[in-house]
């Protein structure tokens, strides 16, 4: 790998620098300002430094000047070692090989360490502002702005990059790099997993934090079940901590003409589950804790049959920190989490937690909630939808 770093005005300059020393397969690896020259630290001009890598086997061929000589075959079949003029071999030949071999390697192991450092140093965020062209510059920031991880950021603008550097025939402005960053996201959503309900698991277990809209999401799905598809619908509710929302389910499972059973014990929910055996769906609608703390996920383990059967969308509201969410999809890992369902999408601009979360666990998500009218606002998404969601401006 070749690694090359330049100084320049702004990005274009470096990348014009970079193209005629590397060539147009260059790949850009950091870059930040820097101020050079001035006197007693006045009249400083500010610039730009670019660090891009080349790989070997995309370099230019070295002008033969510059090869290591290549042995005939027939050297090669008699001896390896190089003949002096006087008839005796110079091992001096194997000498300076070794040292060259050696040097070789001592500048790869340096390139590798100059990488790894590039890659841990990597600066994210507002640090990088300005330090792209403006198209592109103006994307990373909105990326930002959409709450979208600094890791993902950084793969999404490398690509954008390397189309940029490709693109001979013209500057591409903001439209053309906005339908770039639109197609990078869907490409990266593509394999995961949007499917809504098929009614193959006969029970759909609703789970997730305090005030995530779990109570009504359970409606939604079961009125969506009920009035749309025609399904047989039933409903179990285990969150006997808050009477509020017993009553609530109540009052939907009675609108859907539904009925519904309260779990207070594992035998609770198995006698009910039997009662249900000839519905076509039964919702299950389980208690909000702080599922930040693990108890609170083997306690519900404790209280529902998780069995083959079973469906479990863990409910997260896209106003919520992602960190949070990290900790609350890291710990329901103790039991099978099969998708995603986000709420309050209506609440917020921003849409990078659904992206992150969908990269990072390799979940998918089967519906987005946007409002509390039951059945109404909710809906099925796709990979398409999230990078317009994501893009839209």
């Amino acid at each position: 790998m070749k690694i090359k770093k330049v100084h320049a005005r702004d990005m274009t300059d470096a990348m014009a620098k970079i193209k005629d020393e590397l060539g147009k397969d260059a790949v850009i690896l950091n870059s930040k300002n820097i101020e050079k020259g001035g006197i007693f630290g006045f009249f400083k001009k500010k610039n730009i430094e670019v660090i891009a890598a080349l790989d070997d086997d995309r370099s230019s061929p070295k002008p033969a000047s510059e090869r290591r000589p290549v042995r005939t075959p027939a050297a090669a079949g008699t001896d390896t070692a190089a003949v002096s003029p006087h008839g005796g071999k110079n091992n001096s030949a194997g000498t300076h090989e070794q040292t060259a071999g050696a040097n070789d390697r001592s500048a790869l192991a340096s390139e590798i360490e100059e990488l790894k450092r590039l890659v841990l140093t990597q600066q994210t965020g507002s640090q990088n502002a300005g330090i792209y062209p403006e198209p592109l510059d103006a994307l990373d920031s909105f990326l930002a702005d959409q709450e979208i991880k600094s890791e993902h950021r950084m793969e999404l603008m490398k690509e954008l990059l390397r189309k940029w550097y490709r693109t001979d025939e013209h500057a591409p402005g903001y439209e053309e790099a906005f339908s770039w960053m639109k197609e990078a996201l869907y490409h990266r959503l593509a394999d995961a997993d949007f499917s809504q309900l098929d009614y193959s698991h006969k029970y759909v277990n609703i789970v997730g934090p305090t005030g995530a809209g779990k109570t009504t999401t359970a409606a939604k799905i079961g009125a969506e079940a009920a009035l749309n598809d025609g399904k047989s619908v039933a409903f179990i509710t285990t969150d006997t901590f808050r009477i509020a929302a017993i009553e609530q389910l109540k009052t939907y499972a009675k609108i859907l003409n539904a009925p519904l059973e309260v779990a207070y014990s594992i035998d609770d929910f198995r006698e009910a589950v039997k009662k249900f055996s000839a519905y076509d769906l039964v919702i299950i609608d389980s208690a909000g804790r702080n599922f930040r703390n693990s108890q609170y996920v083997q306690q519900l383990k404790e209280l529902i049959d998780f069995n083959e059967d079973i469906e479990t969308h863990l409910v997260l509201a896209v106003t919520s920190k992602y960190r949070d969410m990290k900790t609350i999809i890291e710990q329901f890992q103790l039991i099978a989490i099969h998708k995603l369902i986000f709420t309050k999408v209506d609440e917020t601009d921003s849409c990078g937690a659904m992206y992150n979360a969908v990269l990072d666990y390799g979940i998918g998500i089967s519906y987005i909630s946007n409002g509390q009218n039951v059945p109404d606002d909710i809906s099925g998404t796709s990979a398409t939808d999230l990078a317009e969601r994501l893009m839209r401006r």
